[in-house]
């Protein structure tokens, strides 16, 4: 069997490229590994996808670089939403994405690394005017994209340390208008100042609240890396679901997922008794269940 793709001993674990080449990429020993090369075309064009998602740069071909014509970002997802790839090691890998407005313009959720090439690559469908940051782990380029974009800057009180010159702060733990459509849902967990963002009822930008698990098949908290408090998670989620209307999970780490919005609140009740169950435990990277 070929060896012509391959994944260096840089990775990290974060996952996005399991996610964007399943079957191809899998995880072995606590990291990412090439377990089968592809087949045809269409496989050959998720792992270039992979390879420019990776933080690290890690997936790679013998022989030399992926083609920059294989870039496939951003990836459009649906009509509204489209995936940023190119995650930045700052962030731990986060995923970021764009969500297209009725008027043409554009939101960032969360950042990829920066680069002006990028920046140019993405406001080709429409200007930004808002950046808007889950929570201070993926705070890292907020500000130089706002400013790139001459866009608005978003995080909430409890996270501000990491973006002290935000030009919104969002307060308390009510639910905000950010943009018609565009609410904020304040949900102090994983980190002290933790935020969902739900547009037009249908896309929910998760940050790592939680977040769709391939190994259990259902909407899991990452538990074993809630920084702040995982019963102020459980709380958050006993006051917010019962508000929150969405079809499309989109988190900052883990998998995505598209059910129908019945199915995804009956989930998100579900996950809300789950947390209420579970209770402070030592930080373990490896205990994600991806």
């Amino acid at each position: 069997m070929s060896t012509d793709w391959y994944v260096d001993d840089r990775c990290t674990d974060c996952d996005v490229a399991r996610q964007l080449a399943p079957g191809l990429i899998e995880q072995i020993g606590g990291r990412s590994e090439v377990v089968r090369q592809p087949h045809g075309a269409a496989e050959e064009r998720l792992l270039a996808a992979a390879a420019f998602a990776c933080p690290t740069r890690s997936v790679r071909r013998t022989g030399g670089r992926v083609a920059a014509e294989l870039d496939p970002f951003p990836l459009r997802l649906d009509d509204a939403v489209s995936f940023c790839g190119h995650n930045s090691p700052h962030t731990a890998g986060a995923n970021a994405y764009l969500l297209r407005r009725p008027d043409g313009t554009q939101m960032m959720i969360d950042t990829p690394r920066f680069a002006e090439a990028l920046a140019v690559r993405f406001e080709a469908a429409g200007a930004v005017t808002d950046v808007l940051l889950t929570h201070r782990d993926h705070a890292a380029h907020g500000r130089r994209y706002a400013d790139r974009f001459g866009a608005r800057l978003w995080i909430h009180e409890g996270d501000l340390a990491a973006a002290p010159d935000a030009d919104r702060v969002l307060r308390g733990t009510g639910p905000t208008d950010v943009g018609p459509g565009v609410v904020a849902h304040p949900l102090p967990g994983h980190t002290e100042g933790s935020v969902l963002y739900v547009a037009d009822e249908r896309y929910c930008f998760s940050g790592d609240s939680f977040y769709w698990s391939r190994s259990t098949g259902d909407v899991e908290v990452a538990e074993s890396v809630t920084w702040y408090s995982v019963t102020e998670l459980a709380a958050s989620l006993e006051r917010t679901v019962a508000r929150l209307r969405f079809r499309w999970l989109l988190p900052g780490h883990g998998d995505r997922a598209h059910l129908p919005e019945d199915e995804m609140a009956r989930r998100m009740r579900e996950l809300a008794a789950r947390t209420r169950a579970l209770r402070p435990r030592p930080v373990d990277f490896t205990a994600v269940r991806w």
